[in-house]
């Protein structure tokens, strides 16, 4: 039998744009909610490239950056997406769909990776997850950050962003 925790974060991107196709569909956005909203999502984008400027994917128990103080900021910064996203949608049923998909898939995921990598790394992991270990230090790297392929994060929260812009433009 399959791991329904496993095919919830395999179907975790192709639910977040029918999440975000029914977020855009529902959003009232206002020009003030529009702009607060954004300084939350772009906050959240700023810790998701932090995240990605230090994560060696596979490779190693990453333990550098954001990794020093929370296991999945990449998850962190994608839920302050979502909330950024949720507040310039001026709707409460979006931001309700938003909190949902954050807390189902995002929980899916981090299971997964957890199971994955405890697999992968064994007790190095679990130090890991107890502050225990060696910590290590290292630089923030953008090009590391391309290769683990963060652009893809920035170019769908700036299309969602724009999209918002042109619907508040139209619903003025």
């Amino acid at each position: 039998m399959r791991d329904p925790w496993r095919v919830l974060a395999r179907l975790r991107v192709p639910l977040g744009f029918v999440a975000g196709m029914l977020v855009l569909w529902l959003a009232k956005p206002t020009w003030p909610l529009l702009a607060a909203g954004s300084v939350v999502a772009a906050l959240g984008e700023c810790i998701r490239v932090w995240a990605a400027g230090h994560l060696e994917k596979s490779r190693e128990v990453t333990r550098s950056g954001p990794y020093r103080w929370t296991r999945h900021p990449l998850y962190v910064g994608s839920a302050l997406m979502g909330l950024g996203v949720a507040i310039a949608s001026h709707s409460l049923i979006a931001a309700i769909a938003t909190g949902l998909y954050v807390a189902v898939t995002f929980r899916a995921a981090i299971r997964t990776e957890e199971a994955f990598l405890r697999q992968k790394f064994g007790a190095e992991y679990d130090d890991y997850c107890r502050g225990a270990g060696p910590s290590v230090e290292r630089r923030f790297s953008l090009n590391r950050a391309w290769r683990n392929r963060e652009y893809r994060a920035v170019a769908g929260m700036t299309a969602v962003f724009a999209i918002l812009c042109l619907k508040a433009y139209l619903l003025r």
